[in-house]
């Protein structure tokens, strides 16, 4: 294997490591935020828990961030709890600071 090869190969497998952690990341960030919107809701731990995974679920289901904030938002609003989707964008933006830092501390 040539040095040129080796080097390759460790950039590959950065890029990997660096896409498994955006990945975790955002996962991280969409139960924070799932948390965050159960208590805006009122919904109890386990209830609060359960709504944290559906979160997380609508990135899959939807169009990534945008099914997120969609599903946020719409069951606030649904609710009648007067949380913008602006406000909800903040959010995610903070909480993905957080979600990161986490992710790289590995809990």
């Amino acid at each position: 294997m040539t040095t040129f090869d080796k080097r390759e190969e460790g950039f590959e497998k950065k890029f990997a490591l660096d896409e498994e952690q955006k990945f975790k990341a955002a996962a991280r960030r969409n139960k924070l935020l799932g948390l965050w919107a159960a208590d805006k809701l009122g919904l109890s731990p386990d209830a609060a828990n359960t709504y944290a995974r559906e979160v997380v679920a609508a990135e899959f289901e939807g169009t990534g961030d945008a099914g997120v904030v969609g599903k946020v938002t719409g069951d606030l609003a649904a609710r009648n709890v007067a949380i913008t989707e602006a406000q909800v964008r903040v959010k995610m933006d903070e909480l993905m600071a957080q979600a990161i830092l986490e992710v790289k501390a590995g809990t």
